[in-house]
């Protein structure tokens, strides 16, 4: 059966205390006073310490490798979610690393225990927060729109070509439609509508010399009326949206193609996390 360097020491240490009372039990029996029963009792003790420490230190390994085992498989869940959790990632193989490599005390393996415990704890946190933001969008993944997580924020992607027509600014028919059941959506749940967010126009990387002069215009111009559209008659409050123009410079997809281009071509209405989560997924980072 394989041992541990830790584990060794400590079987090691208790077979030494065993010689050391048995080369005293068969000085004892010849004059200092305690009986045979007497010292096979003491033996008794010592190895039960030993089975007990034995049993213990077995319990804990496991323990230990279960908990780490969960951090990393909620790290990859988060990551195939969309979470950027690359740095805790390599921390945490860092660390199993380590585990393998060390000597390690029993002191030692409860602290890392309790590390990988509390880690596994945060993961789950904000995988749920996710989770249950996905839950509430859920109307909007049936009505075609994407909602997924990029750059550790939820994103609502708005196809351009439904919203405009090409070169334009004005919203059409059909995105406005769209953009109403998007309002709606948000407006009828309490949690939702207390949110922060913005509107991110984005174009594909074809040249545009019309009234806004160059991509970053365009694209600013289209977030500016998709958010004026949103937040008009109050459907929802002014004071909770933003709107920027990023032009050309964040693709979704490869500009070298037709589909490509058609991705790219995009307003996402982002959910913009709270200070308290940003702050969670930065101290798991670090």
């Amino acid at each position: 059966m394989h041992l541990t360097r830790a584990r060794r020491s400590i079987i090691a240490a208790n077979l030494g205390l065993l010689l050391a009372t048995s080369t005293l039990v068969a000085s004892g029996s010849s004059g200092c006073g305690y009986s045979e029963d007497e010292w096979q009792a003491q033996l008794a003790k010592y190895k039960d310490l030993q089975d007990r420490s034995t049993k213990k230190q077995t319990e804990l390994e496991s323990q230990l490798a279960e908990a780490r085992t969960s951090a990393e498989d909620l790290a990859r869940k988060l990551q195939e979610m969309g979470v950027d959790v690359n740095n805790l990632k390599a921390s945490l193989d860092q660390k199993g690393s380590q585990l393998d490599q060390m000597q390690l005390t029993l002191e030692q393996q409860q602290k890392a225990l309790a590390d990988y415990k509390a880690k596994a704890a945060q993961l789950e946190a904000i995988k749920q927060r996710f989770e249950t933001l996905r839950k509430k969008l859920d109307e909007l993944t049936k009505l075609g729109l994407a909602v997924t997580i990029r750059n550790n924020r939820m994103v609502i992607s708005l196809p351009g070509d439904v919203l405009f027509d090409s070169g334009r600014e004005t919203l059409k028919r059909e995105g406005k439609d769209i953009l109403t059941k998007v309002a709606n959506v948000i407006k009828n749940d309490p949690s939702l509508v207390q949110r922060m967010y913005q509107v991110a126009g984005h174009t594909d990387s074809q040249p545009y010399s019309g009234t806004f002069r160059d991509n970053w215009g365009l694209s600013l111009m289209r977030a500016r009326e998709v958010l004026l559209y949103l937040v008009d008659d109050s459907k929802l409050p002014q004071t909770k949206w933003s709107a920027a123009g990023f032009g050309a410079t964040d693709p979704v997809a490869d500009n070298a193609s037709t589909d490509g281009r058609q991705k790219n071509r995009r307003c996402d209405l982002i959910v913009v996390p709270s200070v308290e989560e940003m702050l969670d997924l930065k101290s798991i980072a670090n």
